[in-house]
């Protein structure tokens, strides 16, 4: 049974194992497998054959802990300034 890939992936691990056994040039490799000749660099020179996600690490979160929104508020409070005049 095949693993499932995204959608934008254009070479599957068979296609990358061919690449990095292959002695043929990159453009003759690219050419075969209908990939950019870079990419076929970079998987001649890959030691892994999975697709490695690309993107930020770990989810970061988009609202303040209660703690930060409370040190805002004060600060706020004191310097009596708008959103858009705070730093």
């Amino acid at each position: 049974m095949g693993r499932v890939v995204h959608g934008c992936v254009a070479t599957t691990e068979a296609a990358r194992r061919a690449i990095q056994h292959s002695q043929a040039c990159l453009r003759a490799l690219a050419r075969r497998h209908g990939v950019n000749p870079r990419n076929t660099g970079k998987w001649r020179n890959q030691i892994s054959l999975a697709d490695l996600p690309t993107g930020s690490r770990g989810a970061h979160a988009s609202t303040f802990s209660v703690a930060k929104e409370a040190i805002i508020v004060a600060f706020r409070r004191h310097v009596l300034l708008t959103l858009d005049d705070c730093p």
